[in-house]
């Protein structure tokens, strides 16, 4: 999965090497090692972990500048100690993992969580807040925090992350800064790259062909467009695309503007 996340912020970055990165997350993960000596318990492996993630090396949650891109970058976060829930949760997870830890991401509403699953407990661990760890019943209070209370609890909220779900998650997260900004080629990029792991996704190929509008590419845009419409020729807005795509096709100008991708 690290890799996988260097080679996104490649796109960003040309010259990055990934295995400088990969061996930095190595690194962190023989420090955690050599403070165990023989100490094998994944309790205490664990607390150290988070001992040298959080407070020797104090990686933490970027709360001040929450939607600058660079949190989203795996490079980025290793360099600068700053990042987003997901990110922080990818270095965690990445060192749990060289460790032997039992670790799961979670994807949790708005908020990413790494789940600890040992033989006698089931924690979740906040890697936006330094680790800040918590019983799978205390979910509410997170969920609380970040919607008011307006939210109740839910089965799937807990569900187990995969790394193919964390790293559409990563460039969704990408896609919705760079759209934010009218960052349009960028946007582009994350939306393509999440084809290329959920190619049938409606949502994201009805992105692209409106990204495509927005940079003038007219006739990859009508390609796109329809596609989107063989795979969602019920969508609400169908009849919209149709209208859109017949617009293109004849030189008539288009407004995609108020259209979200």
């Amino acid at each position: 999965m690290a890799r996988a996340a260097l080679l996104i912020a490649k796109e960003e970055y040309p010259q990055l090497s990934e295995e400088l990165y990969l061996a930095r997350l190595d690194q962190m993960a023989e420090e955690v090692r050599d403070r165990l000596a023989n100490e094998t318990a994944p309790v205490v492996v664990l607390q150290e972990l988070l001992t040298t993630l959080f407070e020797r090396r104090k990686l933490k949650g970027n709360r001040e500048a929450y939607y600058d891109p660079r949190n989203s970058f795996l490079n980025d976060v290793l360099d600068r100690g700053r990042g987003i829930p997901l990110t922080l949760g990818m270095v965690l997870l990445e060192t749990g993992w060289r460790l032997d830890l039992p670790l799961e991401g979670v994807n949790f509403p708005s908020h990413f969580l790494v789940r600890f699953r040992g033989d006698a407990v089931q924690l979740l661990l906040d890697p936006f807040d330094s680790g800040h760890t918590r019983f799978q019943d205390q979910a509410q209070q997170l969920l609380d925090k970040v919607y008011g209370g307006m939210v109740r609890m839910q089965p799937q909220f807990l569900k187990a992350a995969t790394r193919r779900d964390m790293l559409v998650r990563l460039l969704t997260n990408l896609k919705g800064v760079y759209v934010n900004v009218s960052d349009h080629r960028r946007a582009l990029a994350a939306v393509e790259r999440i084809l290329v792991l959920h190619p049938t996704s409606r949502g994201e190929n009805r992105a692209r062909g409106l990204l495509l509008v927005r940079l003038g590419r007219r006739t990859d845009a009508v390609e796109q467009l329809e596609a989107y419409l063989q795979l969602a020729p019920q969508a609400g807005d169908a009849d919209k695309i149709r209208h859109m795509v017949d617009d293109l096709r004849e030189g008539r100008s288009v407004d995609p503007d108020g259209d979200n991708p």
